[in-house]
């Protein structure tokens, strides 16, 4: 006999399922039943709502709002059925407006509320050294584009842009010119003429896509016609731009017709002699200058329209160098340009991992370092460097004076970070150790202030982290260890003694957040490594210059033609116009740089990529620090938050998860596509932290070959402690039958340094 206590299904708006006929009718009963039930919610003054949870896709947040049904009701019960709602809502305005006056009108200016209710302004720069800025930055050819200016910066000129090229276009007479605008917000292309290149593998080598061209820059204008979020341009579309635009198709290349629009990568040329009528600089004697709107006592005040930070003064104008000069490719002297060095910046904190293991492995599978060639051979190619900042301790400890020696020594003995002291990688990958205090204390705009905030230096979007004071000083009262510490190399005869561990009741709580050396799992993540992290990316570029990843970074193909383009970059929160700087690109001692910190200081030091997005867009500097879309370093991102799942790119991964659980019913692309069907055209991969969960389970440990074999054996006996490292044998019955994506792109970039293939671009290692 079957129970009548069955499950009474659910529908999507929370209302249970109606019983129906054979017809598919709902019975009449239950019609009535749902009526009533719908009847009695609208009797309530308010009403639930779920909201999803950003991040959180397994949870909504339950909400209750007020029930528009009941208050229409009552509004026509008293005034009528016309004129209810329209009072009501002459009465809510009202009430609003009369709050807000009351609070400018009796608020101190700390406490006023804003007038376009939104977040308060993080502005202590005036409009001249906007100005200053801007005009710098383009001098010094870091910004190769078209895009506007803001009318707000109130630049009066077009400025000269030696990174654009002059426009071709007929002569014009002067009367038939269109009159300037009050600002301008355009520059004039006074640079090199740009060849766009046709990029293509040519027969017979056709198995593996060229190496760009040195020198190649990519135009992110371009980019961003095809690639650009908010106009609608889908992730799947972007990443064949971007791989048949490099010649990643090998090729295979299916598209027919005209394909100049898809062209995004120049040289540059020598600029020809000819005269833009439009562009070239037309003597002013008085240039117009936009009008400002009259002060008290009849003056001018030049900053009007801007939102200074409440509380603070203007600045003192920023100091700034001279500006570089813009030169091509073609003109430099040597292959490297010291202006422009080619340094990827990488953070790390605590025990060398899978992690950073498998970064230092796609970038040498990816760029151009010249393992192909013999030891010696000249390489006459730009080649980059990889410098990987370790953090030896805690984020908030301070280093001991044998530091140095003691992360050495750690690496040395690390299966995972072994490999790369080895001399063959010598001049590409290189260990320096961070230190918080000498890394301060290196950037002028912060050296003599810094230790002011040393209460607030954890602040991450507003929400600080405080230190006790002997977890943060020292014996002469710094933050950190302000002890000599030199560049690091890969060899060093220091001595490697180390202090002891606390023990006992001394020793420390390693799961206390103060204590932490990466996040070891969900439930203790290493925010404090995070939040030092998120400076120490700009630290970086400042001072040396180059790009910064994060270490839940995969390099997918070689990034020659962004090193390129000189200005600066990250790249989008997904759906937000906001900043993610898991990439940031800055130049060194840079204006922008000068700015970012100055701002930074006087707001308390905060260097979440929220927090910076409010930085450059409340002084229209925001065209200076590009936001790429997501699709050149995260492709996935949007997939996972519910955007563009009706065309997904190549692979579809509705979770950051995916990555190393690949769903069973996707489980067969990887092996079958391999690394050249992973989001083939994207510059890297965002994998977003899950630092806890290994590239290859089966085989959690580095597979290097007899070269590397020492390692290997430790860390295989650290995975299987039942198994003599030396008497196991491996056979394909005990590996996953399907392999994830992580498993699949570790196992190859691990095959090249095996010499068991080539990289990507067909080279292979030559030790």
């Amino acid at each position: 006999m079957a129970s009548s206590n069955y499950f009474t299904p659910q529908r999507g708006n929370g209302f249970p399922d109606k019983s129906r006929l054979t017809n598919a009718l709902p019975t009449y009963s239950s019609a009535v039943t749902e009526k009533m039930h719908r009847h009695s919610r609208s009797m309530s003054w308010t009403v639930p709502v779920s909201v999803p949870i950003p991040g959180v896709h397994s949870r909504r947040l339950r909400l209750f709002m007020p029930n528009p049904s009941r208050v229409r009701q009552i509004g026509i019960s008293r005034f009528g059925r016309r004129r209810g709602p329209i009072l009501l809502c002459v009465v809510l305005i009202a009430s609003i407006i009369t709050v807000c006056s009351f609070a400018r009108r009796f608020g101190t200016e700390e406490k006023q509320w804003t007038t376009n209710f939104g977040e308060s302004s993080t502005l202590v720069f005036g409009r001249d050294d906007l100005q200053r800025i801007w005009k710098w930055e383009i001098d010094s050819g870091h910004y190769p584009s078209n895009a506007k200016i803001p009318e707000q910066v109130g630049l009066s000129v077009p400025p000269l842009n030696p990174a654009l090229p002059p426009r071709k276009v007929p002569t014009i007479p002067s009367r038939f010119r269109p009159p300037p605008g009050p600002v301008a917000t355009t520059t004039r292309g006074d640079g090199p003429r740009r060849v766009y290149l046709d990029v293509q593998s040519m027969p017979p080598n056709l198995a593996y896509p060229p190496r760009p061209v040195p020198g190649s820059v990519a135009d992110l204008d371009v980019i961003m016609d095809h690639c650009d979020f908010s106009q609608g341009k889908y992730v799947r579309d972007c990443l064949e731009v971007l791989r048949v635009g490099a010649g990643l198709d090998n090729g295979n290349r299916l598209r027919r017709g005209e394909m100049d629009e898809w062209k995004y990568i120049y040289m540059e040329q020598e600029k020809e002699n000819f005269t833009d009528p439009f562009t070239d600089p037309i003597p002013i004697a008085n240039p117009i200058a936009p009008p400002r709107p009259l002060v008290s006592g009849g003056e001018t005040d030049p900053n009007a329209g801007l939102r200074k930070k409440v509380g603070v003064d203007w600045e003192t104008q920023l100091p700034l160098r001279t500006p570089l000069q813009h030169t091509p490719y073609s003109s430099l002297p040597a292959p490297c340009d010291p202006e422009n060095p080619r340094l990827f910046h990488m953070f790390w904190t605590g025990p060398f991992t899978d992690k950073p293991y498998l970064a230092l492995l796609s970038f040498l599978f990816t760029q151009n370092v010249g393992l192909h060639l013999k030891d010696g051979d000249a390489l006459n190619v730009c080649r980059p460097e990889f410098w990987m900042w370790i953090n030896p301790g805690p984020a908030a400890s301070v280093p001991n004076p044998s530091a140095l020696s003691d992360m050495y020594e750690g690496l040395k003995t690390n299966p995972w970070a072994a490999p790369f002291l080895h001399h063959r990688f010598k001049d590409v990958i290189k260990f320096k150790l961070w230190n918080t205090t000498d890394q301060l204390d290196g950037i002028p705009e912060l050296k003599d202030e810094w230790r002011e905030l040393r209460e607030t230096l954890f602040n991450s979007g507003g929400h600080i982290v405080s230190v006790p004071a002997e977890k943060s000083q020292s014996k002469s009262t710094e933050v950190f260890s302000t002890s000599a510490i030199e560049d690091s190399t890969n060899s060093t005869d220091a001595d490697t003694s180390a202090k002891p561990l606390p023990t006992g009741d001394n020793k420390p709580d390693e799961d206390d957040m103060l204590n932490r050396t990466g996040s070891k799992s969900s439930s203790s993540y290493d925010r404090l490594s995070v939040i030092l992290s998120d400076m120490a990316r700009f630290v970086l570029c400042h001072r040396f210059g180059g790009i910064y990843l994060d270490a839940d970074t995969i390099f997918l193909r070689d990034w020659e033609e962004l090193w390129g383009w000189k200005g600066a970059f990250a790249y989008r929160w997904s759906r937000l116009e906001k900043y993610n700087t898991a990439v940031l690109r800055m130049n060194k001692n840079s204006a922008l740089g000068s700015f970012l910190f100055r701002t930074a200081l006087k707001n308390g030091l905060d260097f979440h990529p929220m927090t910076v997005s409010r930085y450059t867009k409340d002084a229209y500097l925001e065209g200076l620090l590009l936001r790429l879309p997501d699709a050149l370093f995260d492709s996935a991102w949007l997939n996972t938050e519910y955007y563009q799942r009706e065309r997904p790119p190549q692979p579809y991964f509705q979770e950051f998860s995916d990555f190393f659980d690949t769903p069973t019913q996707a489980s067969a692309a990887p092996q079958a596509l391999g690394f050249e069907g992973f989001f083939q055209g994207a510059f890297s991969y965002h994998f977003h932290n899950f630092w806890w969960k290994p590239f290859d389970a089966s085989r959690n440990w580095p597979d290097l070959g007899p070269k590397f074999l020492a390692g290997e054996r430790a860390a295989r006996a650290a995975a299987e402690p039942d198994i003599d490292p030396e008497d196991a044998t491996d056979r394909v019955a005990d590996d996953k039958r399907d392999l994830d994506w992580a498993t699949v792109l570790k196992r190859t970039f691990e095959s090249y340094i095996r010499g068991e293939r080539p990289n990507m671009y067909g080279e292979w290692l030559q030790w």
